[in-house]
């Protein structure tokens, strides 16, 4: 299980790296395995899309160095439900952000459909750009949105954010 140091602590919410057992056993559709790892439960909804895990797999694999940055599950710790995850794309200032910033590290999430609208979101991506501030100095983010998503839209413009399209990758 992930030692309480990883998570990141906020009103409502823990987000817990999912490290690459838990990712591999996401993966593998073994939930009842990534649960146990997680310390929490994971709704169907994750297998989905596995494109975020599948991501965080290539990262851990390629570069050791970002498990820090990894995909987190959001927990609701009151049932321990996982409602949805968070990750930084890279470690900071990867080439391909160089064309829009400088020292940025992209951010992406999800919250599962059923958990939708309740602000978790907003709650998990503050918690996070705040913990890349005060542990790694981050100041610029950058998130992948597509245009038609007038919710992350939304979300973004709260926080200043310059969305990244997907035609421009």
């Amino acid at each position: 299980m992930p030692a309480p140091s990883d998570d990141i602590v906020t009103p409502r919410l823990i987000l817990r790296l999912m490290g690459r057992e838990t990712v591999d056993a996401g993966l593998a559709g073994d939930l009842a395995r990534a649960e146990h790892l997680l310390d929490a439960k994971i709704p169907g909804s994750l297998l989905d899309h596995p494109s975020s895990l599948t991501h965080a797999k290539a990262r851990l694999e390629a570069d050791p160095q970002y498990q820090a940055w990894s995909i987190r599950a959001i927990i609701l710790p009151a049932n321990r439900m996982m409602v949805g995850h968070i990750r930084f794309h890279s470690r900071p200032d990867p080439d391909d952000l160089h064309a829009f910033a400088r020292d940025a590290v992209e951010l992406g999430y999800q919250v599962f459909p059923e958990y939708r609208r309740r602000g978790y979101a907003a709650e998990a991506s503050g918690a996070a750009m705040n913990w890349a501030q005060a542990t790694f100095g981050i100041r610029k983010f950058i998130v992948s949105v597509s245009p038609d998503n007038l919710a992350s839209l939304a979300l973004i413009a709260r926080f200043w954010l310059r969305p990244r399209w997907a035609t421009d990758r």
